[in-house]
């Protein structure tokens, strides 16, 4: 087994990483967002990719979302993890809460989801996405999540919305019309991607916000996201690398 972790933040410490290293990866779709940090965790191989660069400089649209899964195969990765931050879209998942994701919507439009920009003849790559996130990493996660005694949700949908602006009043009210529990910029497209290379996937999203359907609380700020996500990664870390040790 070979993971690959997607995020960032926190897990660079070399107090996480043991026999940390660093590798550049070249792709047919350009640069990924960043170099790879390598080592172990709970003796499981591991790489991480910053998905917005290491200074936070890439915008979610931006993203090269293809090069960073096609270089995550290229290093002989098997699994994914990924980690996000999100608005909430349900009164019960609260600030600082982990939503263990079981589904996506995809509201982004100006991406590449897809690396079949044409087909072979013969070859028509209709990738099923039924149940897009890997259900065994997900029970991993649950499992964990449940022992370290901390606030989570074992199921969650997720919509990605393009960025880098938040939502309107109506949009949030919208995305909770269709069944969103959470809301941010990035996972979709990755899940997809994952999935189009039969790379098993599972995500964890750490809620920092309300969004800006409630009426009785300040919309969202990114300075608000940011306060409440550098809080709360430090459980974040906690459970990636019980998980990973488990493994």
């Amino acid at each position: 087994m070979k993971l690959a972790i997607i995020g960032g933040s926190g897990f660079e410490d070399p107090s996480i990483l043991k026999n940390p290293g660093e590798i550049e990866v070249e792709t047919p779709f350009g640069r990924p967002s960043s170099s790879f940090k390598t080592g172990k965790i709970g003796g499981v191989e591991v790489v991480l990719l910053s998905r917005h660069g290491r200074d936070h400089s890439i915008p979610p649209t931006q993203v090269n979302n293809r090069a960073n899964l096609w270089a995550i195969q290229k290093l002989g990765c098997t699994h994914i993890l990924a980690t996000t931050a999100c608005g909430s879209l349900r009164e019960e998942i609260g600030r600082g809460d982990l939503v263990i994701l079981d589904q996506f919507i995809d509201f982004t439009r100006h991406r590449e989801i897809t690396f079949h920009n044409e087909f072979e003849k013969g070859v028509l790559n209709h990738t099923p996405m039924a149940d897009p996130f890997n259900a065994e990493l997900r029970r991993k996660l649950i499992k964990k999540a449940a022992e370290l005694k901390l606030n989570y949700h074992p199921t969650g949908t997720v919509v990605t919305i393009e960025g880098p602006r938040f939502s309107t009043r109506a949009e949030s009210k919208m995305f909770r019309l269709w069944g969103a529990d959470v809301i941010n910029m990035s996972v979709a497209p990755e899940c997809i991607l994952a999935n189009e290379l039969q790379i098993p996937y599972a995500a964890i999203a750490l809620s920092t916000d309300y969004d800006c359907w409630k009426t009785d609380e300040e919309p969202v700020t990114w300075e608000e996201v940011l306060k409440v996500f550098n809080h709360n990664v430090e459980t974040v870390i906690r459970l990636i690398v019980a998980t990973i040790s488990a493994l």
